[in-house]
């Protein structure tokens, strides 16, 4: 009987054909329904604040998990960030001070209109369990944890501010919190944050998205902010702003665009794990075993070899300089150039937090498909294919490019080697394509692999190159003395 009555139960669920005849939802109900919440409440073009893929995690998933303040939905309840709790309500508390008459409710109304919005740019939610409680709980956290942003950045940017006026002023709080403000897992609705700064906005107040970059550009490695007038210009506080680390990416790209592709032209349709495979030299003929040989751009030693000379590029813009500035700045760190034997690598420094903050930009282009150029994808790709031991970095390092403060050359390798893993890019847009295909074409020619072995073999150094000299000088001689005899 028990059996029986199983049986009956498949065939109900299972008949898509006929009415339901136990009372439980055919499978087309069941799917049509749920086509109709997903339709109602998720939409791709809404998320923007991602859980990074397992593809990215798995090399390093603790860049991307933060490890003193939890913002936003993913962390909140880690029971092992809850020490921030009381710093959150001190920023909070001092929030509501700014203005007479800002209290929690008042805020939270204003929030209120905003949460649907702010609900939908979380990707891993399920909108179903968001009852009345649940919403209640999610605007409080808007306003809790916006709060603490808004103020902590205030704070930052405030001049003449003492130290011990700050609520959090030790320095690993400082450098950790930071940290955490930037991954992609752990960030706030942009509209979120900016109509919060403008509930306690002062006359005279630089713009929120102003503060962002004055705080947190520095922490990039010689970023050059091509593009900060454009995002500062008129309304400073657009919507088309997505969350804090969308704000530091726009306000890095490059200085100049190096293909012919436009926004509206891009497409990622086409996206591979090895862009290098399209870039065979014109002369090469078009076997099968030449393309796996060939496939892969060499790495700087091997360029090194086959003549390629490096140099770091000059007078790249660093918010840390003082006296530069927009109108003199020159290159940025993408923009690497190779010509006539010349490869041009703008000197960039590795310290702790640069894999971190370079791995969750990653993650945001791969994740939000609206994000052109990819240039961090591209530059970590690229400059993967160029260290691939530590006798690589040793290489650019000792001409000025590379600038160790984490450690021993192998630990810089292995950052590259490690972060270039899952991250898929462009084949049309790859911005580096056009000096990947000179490189390639530049190595496959035998007379400058011949000149680069002259240079090593026989003229590393000056006594060397003088004693190689000196026995050309000689053995002519000797044959001009033996012809005359003769």
């Amino acid at each position: 009987m028990e059996e029986g009555s199983k049986v009956d139960h498949v065939m109900e669920i299972g008949d898509t054909s006929g009415e339901d005849r136990s009372g439980l939802q055919t499978r087309k109900e069941i799917f049509d329904e749920r086509f109709k919440d997903l339709n109602n409440n998720w939409s791709t073009k809404s998320c923007t604040i991602f859980k990074v893929n397992v593809g990215l995690r798995e090399s390093n998933s603790d860049a991307y998990t933060p490890k003193l303040i939890p913002i936003g939905l993913y962390h909140n309840k880690n029971p092992q960030l809850n020490s921030m709790r009381k710093y959150k309500l001190l920023y909070l508390q001092r929030f509501l001070q700014r203005k007479e008459g800002l209290d929690v409710d008042s805020c939270a109304r204003k929030l209120e209109e905003m949460k649907d919005e702010a609900l939908k740019c979380y990707d891993d939610i399920n909108y179903k369990e968001f009852d009345t409680n649940s919403t209640k709980e999610f605007v409080d956290m808007l306003l809790v944890d916006g709060s603490f942003v808004v103020e902590y950045i205030r704070e930052d940017c405030l001049e003449n501010q003492p130290r011990e006026g700050r609520i959090i002023n030790t320095d690993w709080m400082v450098s950790l919190v930071n940290r955490d403000l930037l991954l992609l897992e752990n960030q706030l609705p942009f509209s979120v944050l900016t109509k919060l700064h403008g509930m306690t906005a002062h006359q005279g107040e630089m713009s929120f998205t102003k503060q962002v970059e004055k705080t947190f550009l520095s922490n990039l490695p010689n970023m050059c902010p091509a593009s900060l007038s454009e995002t500062t210009t008129g309304n400073a506080d657009n919507m088309e702003l997505k969350h804090i680390l969308h704000v530091l990416h726009k306000a890095c790209q490059p200085s100049q665009t190096t293909t012919s592709t436009t926004k509206s032209e891009h497409s990622r349709k086409r996206l591979c794990w090895n862009p290098l495979q399209l870039f065979r030299p014109k002369e090469t003929p078009r076997d099968t075993k030449h393309i796996t040989l060939h496939g892969n751009m060499p790495n700087a030693t091997e360029l090194c070899e086959a003549g390629v000379t490096f140099s770091k590029v000059q007078n790249v813009y660093s918010l840390s300089d003082t006296n530069n500035s927009l109108g003199n700045r020159t290159v940025s760190l993408f923009d690497i150039k190779f010509e006539k034997g010349l490869m041009e690598i703008p000197s960039f420094e590795i310290v702790d937090l640069t894999e971190t903050l370079l791995r969750n930009l990653i993650a945001f282009e791969q994740h939000w498909p609206d994000v052109y150029p990819t240039c961090f994808s591209d530059y970590v790709i690229f400059m993967d294919y160029l260290i691939e031991s530590e006798k690589d970095v040793s290489l650019l390092r000792l001409k000025g490019i590379i600038r160790n403060r984490i450690g021993e050359d192998k630990e810089v390798a292995s950052i590259f080697n490690k972060m270039g893993k899952g991250v898929a890019v462009s084949c049309e847009d790859f911005y580096y394509k056009e000096e990947c295909r000179k490189l390639i074409q530049h190595c496959e020619k035998p007379w400058n692999r011949m000149k680069a072995n002259l240079r090593h073999n026989y003229f590393s150094s000056p006594w060397a190159g003088a004693s190689t000299v000196a026995a050309a000088v000689l053995l002519i001689l000797t044959a001009m003395q033996t012809s005359f005899q003769s």
